[in-house]
């Protein structure tokens, strides 16, 4: 068994066991909590009521969130002609076609988000296997397949992340850095919970928000009120 360290225990103390925390008091309880030497990242965790063994449950979606998460995203475009020149101008940090999809192959996978225009899906497709395990392959759902490529990169760069739900319903992102403002960081929070409600499926019954928990990559998780958190959304 892991040994907890000293200072993890001192953090636990300070959290309330059964209290729902409002999304602002959670967010500067996990600021005060963050001890590791270098800037960690507040991670949200929401567990949506649904089953995701259903496909018509599964909630998946992106969001640009309004200060960024405080990490700059490696993007690759998959694209030909006039659109690599877009996605260059754009800022994306690898760019072009069939070359890059055989340097994949080969085994390099040294970027954190991949776009693609339409007209390159058959190359992409054969990635599958590779980029499908771990969450690099290009979705219409999240925006990376589109021929709007300079929109594409421009969002992910400014803080577009990605969702989806496990396979235990649960959501799992990143809405920050610990050195962030507390306002910015429930600024970001509003906006992901608000785009987690839009996304809810219609075959979803009951109680949708049905826990959340905010924490720092070294801290512990803080439980906030779903309650507070949807009314907070809905003003996003």
């Amino acid at each position: 068994m892991a040994k907890i360290g000293k200072r993890h225990v001192e953090a636990l103390a300070r959290v309330e066991e059964g209290r729902l925390y409002d999304p602002q008091e959670a967010l500067e309880l996990a600021k005060a909590l963050a001890h590791a030497k270098f800037p960690e990242t507040v991670d949200v965790a929401v567990r949506l009521g649904v089953d995701p063994r259903h496909s018509d449950q599964v909630v998946r979606g992106a969001v640009v969130l309004p200060h960024g998460t405080g990490r700059s995203q490696r993007v690759l475009v998959f694209a030909k002609a006039d659109k690599v020149k877009e996605a260059e101008a754009a800022g994306a940090d690898f760019f072009g076609g069939d070359e890059l999809a055989e340097k994949i192959q080969g085994g390099w996978i040294d970027f954190d988000v991949a776009v693609a225009t339409p007209d390159m899906m058959a190359t992409v497709g054969r990635l599958g296997k590779i980029l499908g395990p771990r969450g690099l392959m290009p979705n219409p759902k999240t925006g990376t397949v589109t021929f709007d490529v300079k929109n594409a990169v421009e969002e992910i760069k400014a803080g577009k992340i990605e969702f989806r739900t496990d396979r235990a319903g649960i959501i799992h992102a990143p809405i920050g850095k610990a050195n962030f403002e507390t306002e910015k960081l429930a600024q970001n929070f509003a906006v992901l919970i608000d785009a987690l409600v839009k996304a809810k499926p219609q075959a979803a019954k009951g109680t949708y928000l049905k826990a959340i928990s905010v924490s720092t990559t070294m801290g512990p998780g803080i439980s906030v009120n779903p309650l507070s958190a949807q009314r907070i959304g809905q003003s996003a």
